[in-house]
């Protein structure tokens, strides 16, 4: 490799290893999934809205041929540019392209623009190349900082960049950093130079740790076996602790010796699973069940977000209801099914409010797995629309959580893996499911039904209008799944 990039970079202090594997076997890395890929437009997009803050200055083009592009920059430096977006810099061994670069009569200010809400120790390793380049090259760096959104902004009629970003001088962390980044530097070069021998480095928490590691699946599964349920998914056991149990030859939670110190509640896991049984607490399943009136409600939010907030009244990445699906449960054994799908492109939230609080009377029981997630939309929901205030608290306060008998152990089986999540819960009592979510067209799970919702837009009316029923086809499955959850129960403590 001539160059080492500040992307390259910040993969090698992560894990050299994979590293080695991007540039010499990339097909053993997993396939980027929709959600990285939507990741990586929102990097682009908030790194463009962050050049208003320094207005006037002229974009280097990205060029593949990223000599190119150090040839522009020097171009315009020479030129009296004082405002460069995506300048290219080289130095012996390494390449790095800034976000923002500005220079006045005082030296030179770099600004590395991130999408997310705070400042992460790797965004100090990726300014940390920038900083060594241009010292190298003789530039006099007066300031190196990190730009990343502001969450306590909340938007009002217009944007404010300004409000909306937060500037973080890291100057004196950088400049303690740099000592390091020769021997870093040298440490990826000489396993690069290797293109035959794959480096040595045993998995651990850095697989996984400031980001998962495309390479998870080949160093896990291909190479050790890692099972699907391993140590490594005990409930609440830190990762010290699983390499404690890794590093003595034990990955399989049969493996674990009785005596191997853990939380009650992390033992009572482990031990169900060994015993391969099922353990039902009836009698406080029972009691659990009277508190649920008839009808019965059961209701299931999805919900998206926006780096940038485009409607008044948001913060960066809050979460925003654009869908709900309603499963009105008599108790006859009688079903209704309501639902609520907004408009593309649009705010969403003031007819999801008006939908919801006339499908769902007041006093009534409403269910939600999880349902700390559903009173926190509803919540600021109500706070929002003061008209709608009264009704929706009303169902906040009536909310019951089809969780609670799975979290406080009442039913625990193997095959939940130690977890009250509903994507373990759903599969174990209720089998079929897993098959039906399977054969959904276009959207199978809560990330895709986003991505989903965020691209309707851009779609012409037939691809939008197909995409539109696969989202209501999965909404309207989520519910479901949690009725077939409660009948289950029912079942079990009937003795039916």
């Amino acid at each position: 490799m001539k160059y080492i990039s500040k992307s390259f970079y910040t993969t090698g202090i992560q894990c050299s290893k994979a590293l080695w594997l991007k540039k010499y076997k990339s097909e053993v890395l997993g396939p980027t999934d929709e959600s990285a890929e939507i990741r990586f437009k929102t990097g682009h997009t908030v790194g463009e809205l962050a050049c208003d803050l320094f207005p006037n200055g002229v974009k280097v083009d990205f060029n593949p041929n990223l000599e190119q592009m150090v040839k522009e920059t020097k171009k315009l430096l020479g030129s009296g540019v004082s405002v460069i977006y995506e300048a290219a810099f080289s130095f012996e061994n390494t390449l790095v392209i800034v976000d923002i670069f500005e220079i006045d009569s005082e030296g030179i200010s770099i600004y590395e623009v991130k999408s997310s809400t705070s400042l992460k120790d790797i965004y100090l390793h990726d300014v940390s190349i920038q900083y060594y380049t241009l010292q190298n090259l003789g530039y006099k760096i007066k300031s190196a900082n990190v730009v990343y959104l502001n969450s306590n902004y909340v938007r009002g009629d217009e944007l404010d960049v300004k409000e909306l970003f937060v500037v973080e001088d890291v100057t004196q962390i950088i400049i303690s950093f740099q000592e390091a980044v020769p021997t870093n530097l040298q440490i990826f070069q000489t396993y690069l130079a290797d293109r035959e021998t794959e480096p040595n480095i045993d998995i651990g928490k850095h697989c996984k740790n400031p980001y998962e590691c495309l390479a998870l699946d080949y160093c896990w599964r291909v190479q050790r076996n890692i099972p699907d349920y391993s140590v490594f998914n005990i409930f609440n056991l830190g990762s010290k602790k699983q390499i404690e149990l890794y590093s003595q030859g034990i990955v399989d939670v049969d493996d674990i010796p009785d005596n191997f110190e853990m939380t009650v509640n992390q033992k009572a896991a482990v031990d169900n699973y060994k015993s391969k049984q099922t353990y039902i607490d009836k009698t406080s399943i029972k009691e659990f069940l009277k508190t649920l009136t008839y009808p019965i409600y059961h209701l299931d939010f999805e919900t998206f977000q926006q780096a940038i907030p485009e409607f008044k009244g948001l913060s960066p990445y809050e979460q925003i209801p654009f869908q709900y699906s309603l499963h009105i449960e008599y108790e006859d054994g009688r079903l209704e099914h309501k639902e609520f799908l907004a408009d593309d492109g649009v705010d969403p939230r003031y007819e999801l409010s008006k939908s919801l609080v006339e499908n769902i009377p007041s006093n009534s029981t409403v269910l939600a797995y999880n349902m700390s997630f559903e009173k926190g939309v509803i919540r600021k929901l109500a706070n929002l629309y003061g008209e709608f205030t009264y009704d929706l608290m009303s169902i906040h306060d009536n909310m019951q959580d089809l969780m609670i008998p799975f979290q406080k152990k009442w039913y625990v089986t193997p095959s939940m893996n130690g977890s009250y999540s509903i994507k373990y819960v759903l599969p174990a009592l209720v089998p079929e499911f897993e098959k039906a979510y399977k054969e959904l067209d276009g959207v199978q799970n809560g990330s895709q039904a986003m991505n989903a919702f965020a691209k309707l837009s851009s779609l012409d009316e037939n691809e939008k209008q197909k995409l539109r029923n696969s989202l209501l086809e999965y909404c309207k499955l989520d519910t479901l799944a949690m009725l077939k959850i409660l009948e289950k129960l029912k079942k079990e403590v009937n003795n039916i």
